[in-house]
């Protein structure tokens, strides 16, 4: 996790409106906020979160993309067929 100090080393999001397409510019705004990760913290924190819910919260996580990582990586392998579309 960043520390307060290092988030504010960081430069603020900017996007840039182009021939006064705002409509162009918001989806521009709200695809690099997804990325970002700030509308799942705006989530997290908007109810208080036990620290032990926390934890239990990071490890399920921890255990999702642990198996997540495996199944690419046996997809890779050839072990599991891969996704169809």
């Amino acid at each position: 996790m960043t520390s307060y100090k290092e988030k504010l080393a960081e430069p603020f999001l900017q996007i840039i409106v182009r021939d006064n397409n705002v409509e162009q510019a918001l989806r521009a705004l709200k695809k690099k906020l997804q990325r970002e990760g700030v509308f799942r913290e705006m989530k997290q924190r908007s109810f208080y979160e036990k620290p032990s819910e926390k934890r239990v919260r990071e490890k399920a996580e921890g255990v999702r993309r642990a198996r997540k990582l495996a199944r690419k990586q046996a997809q890779r392998e050839g072990v599991l067929p891969g996704r169809s579309r």
